[in-house]
């Protein structure tokens, strides 16, 4: 049942997206002055070379139609990458497999960097907004892991608006608004009608991964926290002020969650997730391990860009058959 699902799961969701050529930039040789994590911003010109870092982040800007506008991306393990843009990842140049490094990003010859904390930009890699800065390259932080103020916790605003902020201000950026405000419309529309009227509301509890003691989850600016509620459900971890989160098993059976969800790329690595929940005889009691309610869907789904709204749709049914 398992691989039944991840399989319709993912296939729904990649034949639900696709892009189509977007106009020429409209404000070429015209600065534009945007909000980026509660600093004004001002770019100069159209960026033409822009290193991106992660899958979300390169998806934005595929879904609005700029993949010559990008010199190369990052951080994507998988070089074949199952995403709704495999055709235009096949036109942009995969600089590493690893998070952004200086010597990666001088080696591409930026005009932009589009990256977040803990999504490429790090003090220990020594590549943050400010080391950019100081070497000439313009910076823009994903939204959803913008740091609140005088601390490292990320999250200053619901994640799936996050997503919508970014390609709001990447369209004004790259001066396609039009093409920002039309993909932004839409997936509110899917998102407005993916919850079905008069369900409950379940405990959810999101599986991110990883290791015996502390499994990553979602707190409240995480993108799974909306798509969750967005979908009808509640998540558990959904009061801690910050977005991907390590938390305990004990607190996990503590939430008694519904509902798990499930963060895994192909059938293999969602079967190995859901026979570890299963192995663990403090988690035996839980109704989600008793009634095996998993949902998966790949990692991508799960981290503020442009797949979350069709996976708030994908939940919801999930959960109105409960």
């Amino acid at each position: 049942m398992r691989r039944v699902l991840v399989t319709v799961a993912l296939a729904a969701l990649l034949a639900g997206c696709g892009t189509t050529p977007a106009p020429t930039p409209a404000g070429a040789g015209q600065a534009v002055t945007i909000t980026n994590c509660d600093r004004q911003v001002t770019y100069d010109k159209v960026p033409t070379r822009v290193v991106s870092n992660d899958i979300n982040t390169t998806e934005m800007l595929l879904a609005l139609g700029l993949a010559d506008h990008v010199a190369g991306y990052a951080g994507i393990e998988d070089k074949n990458v199952k995403s709704p843009y495999a055709k235009e990842f096949a036109s942009v140049k995969r600089l590493s497999d690893k998070y952004i490094s200086k010597e990666v990003v001088l080696g591409a010859s930026p005009d932009l960097v589009f990256a977040g904390w803990n999504y490429g930009f790090s003090e220990a890699s020594g590549v943050t907004p400010d080391s950019m800065a100081a070497l000439g390259v313009p910076t823009y932080q994903l939204t959803e892991a913008c740091r609140q103020q005088g601390k490292t916790n990320r999250g200053l605003v619901d994640p799936i608006e996050a997503a919508f902020t970014d390609l709001l201000n990447l369209g004004r950026i790259f001066g396609v608004p039009e093409r920002a405000e039309k993909l932004v419309a839409e997936q509110r529309a899917k998102i407005a009608g993916a919850r079905k009227p008069g369900a409950a509301a379940p405990q959810v509890f999101h599986y991110d991964c990883c290791g015996d003691k502390q499994p990553l989850s979602s707190g409240r600016f995480a993108a799974p926290n909306s798509i969750i509620s967005g979908a009808g459900g509640r998540n558990v971890f959904g009061e801690v002020a910050d977005s991907w989160i390590h938390v305990s098993w004990e607190e996990v059976v503590a939430r008694r969650p519904d509902v798990i969800t499930i963060d895994a790329n192909d059938d293999a690595q969602a079967q190995q997730m859901t026979e570890f929940l299963l192995s663990r005889p403090e988690l035996a009691g839980l109704p989600a391990i008793a009634h095996k309610r998993f949902f998966v869907l790949p990692y991508a789904n799960w981290v503020s860009g442009v797949r979350n709204a069709d996976s708030v749709v994908a939940l919801a049914e999930f959960l109105s058959h409960g």
